[in-house]
């Protein structure tokens, strides 16, 4: 490793808050295809233009503590290329054993909810606000949604999509920097803006998949928001 890349790596590493070492070599937390991009050479989010970089990027920062304990980083799932986001909380156990958002049973509820509107999961793009699962799926707590808020906001910039489809509180919370309640947020549509993007995006907030499991009453609602989702993709 030249004098150059070293600088860059330090330069790298103080970005995201270390300020010590205790050995030479750093843990390697994951197998990194390394050929597909230089991520040292990466100093800032803003400069990533796809996925693969930015997936690369997120799997090597280390500014949650949430990665010590996960066997996963969950980046997202689906077609890049689709004009319909979709944004949930954090991954699961489930979610954080094979590296894919919404594989457990929210996600099977999910799978169901976009069919009923006409969508195949396969043609949206899925990600969370969090990519590493919080231990017992507990909520995040807001510097969590702090740290990570960078990965999702350039999702959004790369993915450019035409409307999201905001699942609970956490990402009502962190991407319409909003701390009503979902009843009072679903049901309406809202605005995402970025000085990174040409013009908003149309977001809908709904109930996640996780809750209305635990709280099926809900659905009624959730299915209500789906058809008002349906209706904007229609017109």
């Amino acid at each position: 490793m030249t004098n150059t890349i070293n600088i860059s790596y330090v330069n790298f590493l103080k970005k995201y808050g270390i300020s010590s070492f205790l050995q030479d070599k750093p843990n390697n937390f994951y197998n990194i295809d390394s050929h597909k991009t230089n991520y040292l050479s990466i100093n800032n989010i803003k400069d990533i233009k796809n996925i693969n970089d930015l997936e690369l990027f997120i799997k090597n920062s280390n500014v949650s503590d949430l990665k010590k304990n996960a066997n996963s980083t969950v980046i997202s799932d689906g077609d890049e290329k689709s004009k319909i986001m979709i944004i949930g909380e954090a991954p699961g156990a489930e979610e954080d054993k094979v590296g894919i958002p919404f594989v457990g049973a929210a996600g099977q509820l999910l799978n169901k909810m976009l069919l009923a509107i006409n969508l195949k999961r396969e043609r949206v793009y899925i990600t969370n606000i969090i990519p590493w699962r919080p231990p017992n799926n507990r909520t995040p707590s807001n510097d969590e949604i702090l740290e990570c808020l960078p990965f999702v906001q350039r999702h959004i910039e790369i993915i450019k999509p035409k409307l999201i489809l905001l699942l609970g509180s956490t990402a009502s919370k962190a991407i319409l920097n909003s701390t009503e309640s979902i009843a009072n947020l679903r049901g309406k549509w809202h605005e995402y803006k970025s000085i990174n993007l040409i013009k908003g995006i149309n977001c809908l907030v709904t109930y996640h998949p996780a809750f209305l499991l635990r709280s099926p009453k809900f659905k009624k609602y959730s299915w209500e928001d789906l058809k008002i989702f349906q209706k904007k993709i229609n017109d």
